[in-house]
C-alpha cells in the first residue's frame, strides 16, 4: 500500500528574549528538520513582528511559516519537538485542502500597498479642490430675511 503525501503548513513564532542571531538558529533548526524529514515546498521568514498580546512579558516575535509535503506521522513529532523547545512561544501545523506543490504564490502583499499609498493622495486631493470653487461659485445658499 503507498503511502499518501499530503500538504502541510506550520507557522512558529521564536522568542526574541535571547537576540535575533538565536532566535535565526532555531528557526534554521526546525527548517532544517522539516527538509530532512519532509519535501519542503516553500519556506517563509516574516521576520521580527510585533505580537497581537504580549506572551510571557514579550511583545515582539521572530515569525517563520514553512509548507511541506509528508505522511501524516512526521507533523505530530514536528509539533511535539516545538512544544518542547522552549524558544518556541506559538506554534501550529495544519493539513491544507489543497497541494502546496501545484499552487503558484503571487508577489509579496508588502508592494502592492506601497504603490496604492502612492496612488491614493493624489485621487483624494483632486475631489476636495473641485469641492471648494463650486461652494464659492454658488451664492444662492445663503438666505436672507425679508
Amino acid at each position: 500500500m503507498e503511502k499518501v503525501n499530503n500538504s502541510y503548513e506550520s507557522m512558529f513564532v521564536v522568542s526574541l528574549a535571547n537576540g535575533e542571531e538565536a532566535a535565526k538558529a532555531t528557526v534554521n533548526k526546525f527548517t532544517g528538520l522539516i527538509a530532512a524529514n519532509a519535501e519542503v515546498i516553500r519556506i517563509d521568514e516574516w521576520g521580527k513582528r510585533r505580537l497581537a498580546y504580549p506572551i510571557e512579558d514579550m511583545n515582539e516575535g521572530y515569525y517563520t511559516v514553512v509548507t511541506f509535503k509528508n505522511n501524516g506521522e512526521f507533523p505530530t513529532e514536528l509539533q511535539r519537538l516545538m512544544n518542547i523547545d522552549e524558544t518556541v512561544i506559538r506554534s501550529m501545523t495544519i493539513k491544507l485542502e489543497y497541494d502546496a506543490a501545484t499552487v503558484t504564490f503571487a508577489a509579496p502583499a508588502e508592494e502592492a500597498p506601497a504603490a496604492a499609498e502612492e496612488a491614493a493622495p493624489a485621487e483624494e486631493a483632486a475631489p476636495a479642490e473641485e469641492a471648494a470653487p463650486a461652494a464659492e461659485e454658488n451664492p444662492a445658499t445663503e438666505t436672507t430675511e425679508a
